[in-house]
């Protein structure tokens, strides 16, 4: 029988509410993170590699994936300072391999990372949990940031629809609004001003999707064959939302787009994060056939599902449940790990986490970052853990998995 996929839990570092002692009660045996206190673009100094890694290992847990070596702007935006942030990105990998992290995630979303416009939408049995309100994002584009252009790319009902919504907000909604839309990356507590986030968006005012893209082969191009070199496993993020929002392109939002990232490259270095929520929050994606097309690249799996609704908006739904079918995502999943084994590949046992769960319980007792509380993701940790057993069963009793 193929091996069970490594169930892992993303962990913030020391400063997480949600500790490792926690996290050891989850059944994980992995630990997903990253040196979060070091600045976007600087060299990860391999002293602080070993020293979080040997916290992650005196728990118990090895360091399973580092989530994520964020990319500096320049090299999103293809500006002349890009070579020297990409030489330390290289360094960076070099101390990671040193210290035997070899799983490495990264987006190439711009400015942003992802972006939600409510933290705490109460679900009907109580639960808290995150929603991308399209009318929303749309009233904070129009009439809050007043993006230059931003009519022109919303129809007459989305723009009715959001001053509707504006309409509807106090000024501290508003400011909880531009809060929410406007915070940093994941593991920090940076939130941008109006006025610091238009001048992010005017020096991305001549970089288009193909532009973008362009900057994101050149980035690979110039750190796969170094990865390669090292086995260091490269496993970009898919855009979150996968569509354009407040003006900034998107490159990472369909198979199509992770086909050109993977070609852009051929190795095994260059791979792909599944995140069945950011994919799945486009109705165009097929997650089953992605992972059909693409499953040999797949280094990483981020496992959560949303419930998508027909204005555009979507919030995250229980794993099992919601607009994705983890039914036949595990299905495919588990072909694909078949694949591997007839292959002679030795990755059968993809690293997995659940994503993104909701708020539940005593949960509500902790200042967790956003998504990450620790009983909804055991919650969820918990269901596809069933469902993978459950499904390898049925397999290997009809002879399908041996």
């Amino acid at each position: 029988m193929v091996p069970d996929l490594k169930q892992t839990f993303r962990w913030f570092g020391p400063g997480d509410p949600v500790t490792l002692s926690a996290i050891k009660q989850t059944g994980a045996g992995g630990i997903v993170t990253a040196l979060h206190h070091i600045p976007c673009g600087d060299v990860w100094d391999r002293e602080e590699i070993r020293q979080r890694k040997a916290v992650i290992e005196s728990a118990g847990f090895n360091w399973t994936a580092v989530e994520s070596v964020n990319i500096h702007e320049s090299i999103k935006m293809g500006s002349a300072e890009r070579d020297r942030y990409i030489d330390n990105y290289i360094q960076t990998l070099q101390n990671l391999a040193s210290e035997g992290v070899f799983t490495v995630c990264y987006n190439f979303m711009p400015v942003l990372d992802w972006t939600r416009t409510h933290l705490d939408y109460r679900l009907a049995n109580g639960a808290s949990a995150l929603l991308y309100n399209a009318p929303a994002l749309a009233a904070f584009d129009l009439y809050i940031l007043e993006r230059e252009n931003a009519f022109n790319e919303f129809t007459t009902e989305q723009q009715a629809a959001a001053k509707h919504y504006l309409d509807g907000l106090s000024d501290e909604d508003r400011t909880l609004l531009t809060n929410t839309i406007l915070a940093g990356l994941p593991g920090t507590d940076e939130v941008f001003t109006i006025a610091e986030f238009k001048e992010h968006l005017n020096k991305y005012s001549e970089v288009d999707a193909q532009a973008l893209k362009g900057n994101l082969f050149y980035f690979l191009r110039a750190i796969i064959p170094y990865a390669e070199k090292l086995g260091i496993k490269m496993c970009i993020h898919p855009d979150d939302p996968p569509f354009p929002i407040l003006g900034l392109p998107r490159v990472a939002s369909s198979l199509n787009d992770l086909t050109d990232i993977v070609n852009s490259y051929p190795s095994v270095a260059n791979g792909i994060t599944l995140c069945t929520g950011s994919l799945g929050a486009s109705g165009k994606n097929d997650l089953p056939e992605i992972i059909s097309r693409l499953g040999d690249k797949i280094h990483f799996l981020h496992l959560r599902n949303v419930a998508r609704q027909s204005d555009g908006s979507f919030y995250e739904a229980d794993h099992l449940t919601g607009s994705v079918d983890m039914y036949a995502v595990m299905k495919a999943i588990i072909n694909e790990q078949i694949a591997r084994k007839n292959a002679g590949r030795s990755d059968m046992a993809i690293p997995m986490r659940p994503d993104h769960g909701h708020k539940l319980l005593d949960d509500f007792n902790y200042d967790t970052y956003p998504g990450y509380s620790v009983i909804g993701r055991l919650k969820g940790l918990a269901e596809l853990r069933g469902l993978e057993m459950g499904l390898k069963r049925i397999l290997y009793d009809q002879q399908e998995l041996q």
